[in-house]
């Protein structure tokens, strides 16, 4: 390329660092890391989103789970060093010195000479940064630019490695001692050639040596469809991707390159195997969050890997490591269910949507509420109702008015819709924003003659519920299933979560029509609390599958709520091969 659009290329990747610290520094604000050096690196303060925070953490967590391993492992070595690669707006060694923990190790910083020289200035320009540090007794020489006795910062292109190899010997490193190398985001930036290249020259010229890495996998799939774009977007495309596509990939790749051990996992079995329970819980009750499906797509695209040489691995999860199964082969069928794709709905406007509701109120007719989707070319919590009618054999999709003056439907996700009747659908639950309380009961009305298509408006009306049974519905993500107990006709409402409980594992019989509490025996193991799992009545009774879990872990399990001459009993069912967990 050009040298006008390489000097652009590199001020896009250079951004990156920069908005990273200040979602560093955001994710600190919040609670979820202990870092007083962010906010005098990162600049300006934005606020972000709980996903991010979250992601960010996470981030956060697998590279000081890194660092503070190798140090431990190396403390009674007399010298060590860290060189971080990329480190853009970084507070690691400042936090590292604070804590005591740089007795006798060197920390050594590279970036791009314009985001060092702005490191640089930024520490010399504050006292609790320079007084860290200690007096560098001068002006940074070229490259070095600026040289404590414990901290070098080196303004250098990554990828010219005859550049770097001879700045990082001017600046003081040593071949002969323990090296922790870091790379957080950084060597996807560079031509897969460069970046192998760097990762064979550290192996070949450091015999006792550990290669920390954050970065992406998995770029297949539509998340990593839309995560590529971003990136491409940015003008920071990730080339690490199309030949180390996942895990066992740059496993592989570090192996061939001369390093001799490697230990891989995504971000999903980090969190699981290396964070303590107790800090899991912290960390999930920082902030209201209900973007479990986001969080865990997010943590199985990021992948935090440690290779060594000549010296013990820095890597100690917590926890044996468990794999979610995967199933390459065919999975075991009890039977085969067709399906078709409705081709020609999908440019249709308001289809596109998740944390709705559809419920087939008579044959061949679904009715579709609520849920975030794409509305007036908006992103936004949906509010018009849509319904879907097949004739002569073509399904079409309609929108469907509101017949609700006060909009007491608002604007609602992870709510139930159950159908009792011809003309009735009764809505319990659900949210508008995680932080507010579970939304109330509606009746949904059609009319008692409506055209093939289905109808063309529908009432809401709010359903005024006893004080016993307005617990069952302030929650969502919760499962309504319809039954028959001694030929009467109830709902099962089952977990779920709300507001002040992150996870719910209780249950209510309505009764219909009048929707009153009825205190039935239940009796057997209680299964554990879950919300996000799926519910169908089954044989009389109810049978529940899969869900999250407490510790927002996808669930596996099969449970039968089984009917009784009395009442009824939890039965866990054994299913082969086990369900995936989901």
């Amino acid at each position: 390329v050009g040298g006008g659009s390489a000097v652009s290329l590199s001020r896009q990747v250079q951004g990156t660092g920069g908005s990273s610290a200040v979602s560093k520094c955001s994710a600190a604000a919040r609670g979820y890391i202990q870092d007083r050096f962010l906010r005098l690196l990162a600049g300006r303060r934005r606020r972000r989103a709980p996903l991010i925070h979250r992601g960010y953490y996470i981030r956060a967590r697998a590279v000081d789970h890194c660092v503070q391993d190798f140090l431990l492992k190396t403390q009674s070595l007399p010298r060590t060093q860290i060189l971080s690669l990329g480190a853009g707006f970084d507070s690691l060694y400042f936090r590292l010195k604070d804590m005591g923990l740089l007795h006798h190790t060197v920390v050594y910083e590279v970036d791009f000479p314009n985001v060092a020289c702005q490191k640089a200035t930024l520490i010399k320009g504050m006292k609790e940064l320079s007084a860290l540090v200690g007096d560098t007794g001068g002006e940074g020489l070229g490259a070095i630019t600026f040289s404590g006795e414990d901290y070098k910062l080196l303004g250098v292109d990554l990828s010219e490695l005859s550049e770097l190899e001879r700045i990082l010997k001017e600046a003081g490193l040593n071949n002969e001692i323990p090296t922790l190398f870091i790379a957080e985001v950084v060597l996807t930036y560079m031509e897969n050639t460069r970046s192998d290249a760097l990762i064979e020259w550290a192996a070949e010229h450091f015999p006792q040596a550990c290669f920390l890495v954050y970065e992406q996998v998995h770029p297949e799939d539509p998340f990593g469809h839309v995560m590529q774009q971003h990136f491409n977007q940015l003008n920071t495309a990730l080339h690490s991707l199309a030949q180390y596509p996942d895990c066992e990939a740059q496993q592989r790749r570090f192996l061939g390159k001369g390093w001799t051990e490697c230990s891989v996992m995504d971000m999903n079995e980090f969190f699981t195997c290396c964070i303590p329970e107790d800090e899991q819980q912290r960390v999930q009750t920082l902030e209201p969050f209900d973007e479990y499906e986001e969080w865990h797509l997010k943590c199985s695209h990021y992948f935090v890997l440690a290779a060594s040489k000549g010296m013990e691995p820095s890597w100690t999860p917590l926890l044996p490591r468990v794999t979610v199964p995967r199933h390459a082969g065919p999975v075991g069928m009890a039977g085969s269910v067709p399906a078709a794709v409705c081709a020609r709905l999908s440019g249709i406007p308001g289809l596109r949507r998740y944390g709705h509701r559809s419920v087939l109120i008579k044959p061949n007719v679904i009715l579709t509420t609520g849920g975030f989707g794409e509305e007036d070319g908006q992103h936004c919590r949906m509010r018009n109702f849509h319904v879907l009618s097949k004739r002569a054999g073509c399904w079409e999709a309609v929108c469907v008015t509101q017949n609700s003056p006060d909009k007491r439907w608002g604007e609602r996700l992870y709510h139930t819709v159950s159908c009792l009747s011809d003309t009735l659908a009764l809505v319990v639950g659900g949210r508008a924003s995680p932080s507010s309380a579970g939304l109330g009961m509606l009746w949904l009305k059609f009319p008692k003659t409506c055209n093939a298509s289905g109808p063309d408006d529908v009432a809401v009306e709010l359903v005024s519920l006893q004080p016993a049974a307005e617990a069952a519905v302030l929650r969502w993500r919760h499962s309504t299933t319809e039954m028959t107990f001694k030929g009467e006709q109830y709902l099962f409402v089952y977990g779920g979560r709300s507001a002040l409980e992150p996870v719910l594992g209780d249950w209510y019989f309505l009764h219909t029509p009048e929707l009153s509490y009825t205190a039935i025996a239940v009796e057997g193991p209680v299964p554990e609390s879950r919300h996000s799992h799926s519910a169908c009545s089954w044989e009389g009774g109810v049978l529940i599958a899969g869900g999250l879990g407490a510790a927002e872990q996808p669930l596996g399990s099969v449970f039968l709520l089984r009917e009784l001459e009395h009442g009824f009993q939890w039965q866990t069912i054994e299913t082969h091969p086990s369900l995936v967990p989901r």
